[in-house]
C-alpha cells in the first residue's frame, strides 16, 4: 500500500471536509459468525464543526470511533481524512495520520503518572521530531489554551480529575491537528467538572478546531452543533443545533445572556 494516499481535493484546505464517510461496512469475524457493526454509513463533516455521536451500546458508535481515529478499517466502503484516502495507507502511514492529523482525548485520561503536565503535552511533538525549545513553547500555549499555565510543572496526583482531563485536551491540540476526537471525554467527571471541560471544548471550537464527540449522554452531546445518532449499525437521526460557523450552541447561548445583563439589547 501507498504511504501518501489518494486524496479528495487539497488536504487541509478549508474546501475539503474533514470527514467523509461513504458507504461504510464494518464486520467481524467472531468464530463461525459474522458480526456486522456498521451497514453502509455515509457521514460528512466539515473543517470547524462539532459532531456529537450519539448511541447505547452495541450501536456501532465505539467501531465509528476507532474507524474515525484510524484505529481500525472498514471493511467496505471509502473513509477521506482531511481529502486523505485512509484505506489507501499502510500501517506507518496510519501511525503518522494518526499523530499529526487527530488529537485524541479519551474518557480515563492516559496521561504518563510520573511525568509532568508539560512533559505529558509534549509528548507528540516529541514523536513529530520537533526541537525542544519549539515543544516547550508549543507545549506552554497548549496548557494556557485550557487555562493550565499554572500547572505545567505538576504531576498527574498532583492534579484534579478535571486538571487532568484539559492536560489531555492540550495534548490533543498540541500538533494543530485536523480533527479533534474526543471518547466519552467527561464520563470520569462529575456535573460541575463535566460542563468546564465542555465548555473549554466549545471554545476551542469556537477558534476553528474540528471536534468529533463520542457519548451517551445528552446533555454532554447539547454542547455540540450537530448531533448523529446510531443504532444496530446505522445512523437513525443527524440533526443540526447550530451553523458549521456559528458559535457552539451553549457559547452562543452564554454569550447572548451576557448581552442581556449588561443592559446591550433594548426591547
Amino acid at each position: 500500500m501507498s504511504t501518501k494516499g489518494s486524496q479528495i481535493g487539497t488536504a487541509g484546505s478549508r474546501s475539503v471536509p474533514v470527514i467523509v464517510l461513504r458507504r461504510i461496512v464494518k464486520a467481524y469475524q467472531m468464530g463461525e459468525i459474522e458480526v456486522t457493526a456498521l451497514r453502509g454509513v455515509s457521514l460528512t463533516i466539515e473543517r470547524g464543526d462539532f459532531v456529537a455521536i450519539m448511541g447505547a451500546s452495541g450501536s456501532g458508535k465505539s467501531t465509528m470511533m476507532n474507524i474515525l481515529g484510524c484505529l481500525d478499517i472498514p471493511s467496505k466502503g471509502q473513509f477521506f481524512l482531511d481529502g486523505i484516502d485512509v484505506r489507501t495507507l499502510d500501517e506507518a502511514a496510519l501511525s503518522h495520520i494518526r499523530n499529526r492529523k487527530i488529537g485524541f482525548v479519551f474518557q480515563s485520561f492516559n496521561l504518563i503518572p510520573r511525568t509532568t503536565a508539560r512533559m505529558n503535552v509534549e509528548l507528540p511533538l516529541l514523536y513529530l521530531g520537533t526541537t525542544a525549545k519549539e515543544r516547550r513553547a508549543r507545549a506552554a500555549a497548549a496548557l494556557e489554551m485550557v487555562g493550565l499555565a499554572d500547572r505545567s510543572d505538576h504531576f498527574p496526583n498532583e492534579m484534579s480529575g478535571g486538571q487532568q482531563q484539559r492536560v489531555a485536551l492540550a495534548r490533543a491540540i498540541v500538533t494543530d491537528p485536523a480533527l479533534v476526537l474526543a471518547d466519552e471525554p467527561t464520563g470520569n467527571l462529575d456535573t460541575t467538572t463535566s460542563r468546564e471541560v465542555m465548555l473549554i471544548f466549545s471554545e476551542l471550537n469556537r477558534t476553528g478546531r474540528t471536534i468529533i464527540l463520542i457519548t451517551h449522554e445528552d446533555d454532554i452531546a447539547a454542547y455540540a452543533k450537530r448531533v448523529v445518532r446510531l443504532r444496530d449499525g446505522l445512523v437513525i437521526d443527524d440533526r443540526r443545533l447550530a451553523g458549521v460557523d456559528a458559535a457552539p450552541p451553549v457559547v452562543a447561548a452564554h454569550d447572548e445572556n451576557a448581552v442581556f445583563s449588561a443592559g446591550g439589547v433594548s426591547a
